[in-house]
């Protein structure tokens, strides 16, 4: 799958908070990252690993990048070798089509 680091401006577009049907189905379609959370700080989660902190700050940087081109910021917990990343949206107070969009992004980093 190709992915396009465009500029994207998700405000430009209608976002609608999925159903739990149609996160469960996008989750099933990502290698690695599960729910996390409940209510308004549910979430998509996933942890990579790294064999050092440099290839760690790599990732955290090219992700730093995706983000700012997708106009869309998870959190990220970083650690030596490992690097959590964690994707919602505020506006619509849950999880949209940008943090599966995004998840798919970071995944391909590393593909």
């Amino acid at each position: 799958m190709t992915q396009n680091l465009k500029q994207k401006d998700w405000k430009a577009q209608e976002r609608r908070r999925l159903s739990a049907t149609e996160i469960v189905a996008n989750l099933a379609q990502l290698d690695g990252w599960r729910l996390s959370g409940d209510g308004s700080d549910v979430a998509i989660e996933k942890t990579y690993t790294f064999g050092d902190y440099y290839q760690t700050l790599a990732f955290v940087n090219a992700l730093a990048l995706i983000a700012h081109k997708q106009d869309h910021h998870p959190e990220l917990v970083v650690g030596y070798g490992r690097c959590t990343v964690r994707w919602n949206t505020h506006d619509v107070q849950g999880i949209s089509d940008t943090d599966i969009a995004c998840a798919t992004l970071a995944d391909a980093l590393l593909a």
